[in-house]
């Protein structure tokens, strides 16, 4: 079944299309131009792939006819495996990298082009890149000389950050690097492509400032260091209410990239309807990182020598001496560092917890004990910000010896919170347990103190079982939560609903851990 989608972007009143043929009912993502009017993509969940339905992602082309109208999408299984696959780009004229992860396997890997179809040659060396969790897309640059990453690696600032390898030899690339915190954010930052002309590269980040879910920003570098980089700007052209990742050139006044402007989570490439003029940012200005403020330690405080006791024997020492004896600090205040995790600055807070069924309220000036707490029975207590989502900690999260660092998340567009105290009975869309009630009730209370805030509710699932079941249970999920939340007096019109299966996951499913975490209730504002 395929398709075809036509609408507008409000902000430049640009004719949007998707690539026709180029999609499919299932996941079509991160299009690679390679020219010779061909334009390489990964689709997921198709009947073709060589995993059948549950494959998450082969190989797929579509080339562009002589009247510029995109053909029927290809399978490409010459390029593809039963895991997960996408094209990285061309190393040179007649050799293709490749991505492949497989259950016992991951790499990037060499193809060469002899006639129509592709043939692998080697896996190259890359240090590093198997430690990579969860989704992840990448592009060649530079004329094969670079290859720009994104997923959650080491040193990861957020979900999936951008790295970076160079090509040390004919089969080696350096580890992949970090890009650092003027690119990367605690969201998720996808699908980099780097023009090596103008130093500019393109990414799709959910944090950046004014992102309204995953849009493009542009940064340029700034100087020889690869973490030196300009301001990210947003590229409004492009950048829609839905979600934007990946975009490749065709030339420097075509573009193809992918979104998803509906709630069914899937993902389409799209194009200008006509041939328009980029209107590519120009103005960057240099980034600069805020720092963590410091903690300054009290001292600690020094035990005095014991005294003597006389007579004194000839030589001029005591006798005896009482035995040293251990000096007991009292116990000291907890203290709290709470930060807005996008602009790491410290915020103003409160805190709140129930005492025998009475809600107490206390200032940061309020010293607080920890075993006072304990003593009290209190089982988490609760940071609140003016404007930004509640955070509660658990009594065992709070630090004794050291100030509690608690990241907050401000309800402005873009931004998006976990509900990881919301369980559902298994395999239903049936809320589970008094703490789910609890915290959809804090969040309700949160949202009628705030009711210019609305919010889409995303549903996912692990990938097990049939992908179009889950998809509709993550629906039915999300609806759930929408529904008990109207119940409790928010207003309906704030809140709208996604359900993504498990086309989205934050771990590998190859664990029952990694399944659970990706069994999830996520909420994003959207205004």
């Amino acid at each position: 079944m395929l398709f075809a989608l036509s609408f507008f972007l409000s902000a430049e009143a640009q004719n949007l299309k998707s690539l026709s043929g180029a999609n499919s009912p299932q996941d079509d993502t991160n299009p690679v131009w390679v020219g010779n009017n061909t334009l390489f993509f990964t689709r997921a969940y198709h009947p073709s792939n060589k995993g059948g339905v549950m494959d998450s992602g082969d190989i797929w082309m579509t080339k562009k006819s002589e009247v510029g109208e995109w053909q029927a999408a290809v399978h490409r299984p010459d390029l593809s495996t039963r895991g997960y696959d996408f094209v990285l780009g061309l190393e040179d004229g007649l050799t293709l990298l490749v991505y492949h992860k497989e259950v016992d396997k991951v790499g990037i890997y060499q193809y060469s082009k002899f006639g129509n179809d592709w043939n692998l040659l080697r896996p190259v060396n890359m240090p590093g890149l198997d430690l990579f969790e969860g989704p992840v897309t990448g592009r060649v640059a530079a004329g094969g000389k670079l290859i720009f990453l994104s997923g959650k690696g080491p040193g990861t600032l957020g979900n999936e950050d951008i790295y970076l390898s160079e090509k040390s030899g004919i089969l080696d690339w350096s580890a992949p690097s970090n890009l650092g915190p003027n690119i990367n954010t605690n969201g998720q930052e996808m699908g980099p492509y780097y023009d090596v002309t103008t130093q500019q590269l393109y990414f799709s980040s959910n944090m950046h400032l004014r992102a309204n879910g995953k849009d493009i920003f542009i940064s340029k570098k700034m100087g020889e260091d690869w973490n030196s980089w300009s301001l990210p700007v947003k590229w409004e052209q492009i950048s829609s209410a839905g979600s934007d990742v990946s975009l490749t050139f065709l030339d420097q006044n075509n573009v193809v990239w992918t979104s998803t402007q509906n709630s069914d989570g899937y993902a389409d490439l799209l194009t200008f309807a006509v041939v328009t003029p980029l209107i590519i940012p120009q103005e960057f200005v240099p980034a600069s990182t805020i720092a963590v403020p410091e903690v300054t330690k009290k001292p600690v405080q020094q035990i005095s020598e014991p005294k003597p006791i006389y007579p004194m024997v000839s030589i001029g020492k005591p006798e005896i001496s009482f035995p040293e004896e251990k000096v007991v600090e009292p116990e000291k205040p907890i203290s709290w560092i709470v930060i807005d995790s996008k602009t790491k600055i410290e915020i103003e807070y409160n805190l709140t917890w129930e005492d025998s069924g009475n809600q107490i309220t206390s200032d940061p000036d309020q010293p607080l004990l920890l075993s006072e707490f304990i003593k009290a029975g209190v089982k988490e207590v609760k940071v609140i910000s003016q404007g930004y989502f509640p955070k509660s900690l658990l009594i065992n999260e709070i630090k004794e010896s050291e100030p509690t660092e608690v990241l907050m998340v401000k309800a402005e567009p873009g931004s998006s919170v976990l509900l990881d105290n919301v369980a559902f009975a298994r395999g239903t869309a049936e809320l589970e347990g008094e703490q789910s009630k609890a915290s959809l009730i804090e969040l309700a209370a949160f949202l009628k103190a705030n009711p210019t805030v609305k919010i889409r509710i995303n549903g996912h699932t692990d990938n097990a079982g049939d992908p179009g079941l889950n998809k509709a249970l993550s629906i039915q999920r999300a609806g759930s939560i929408r529904k008990f939340l109207i119940e409790q007096g928010v207003a309906a019109d704030n809140l709208r609903t996604s359900g993504w299966g498990g086309t989205k996951p934050l771990a590998p499913n190859t664990t029952e851990e990694g399944r659970a975490k990706n069994r999830r209730v996520e909420i994003q504002v959207e205004k």
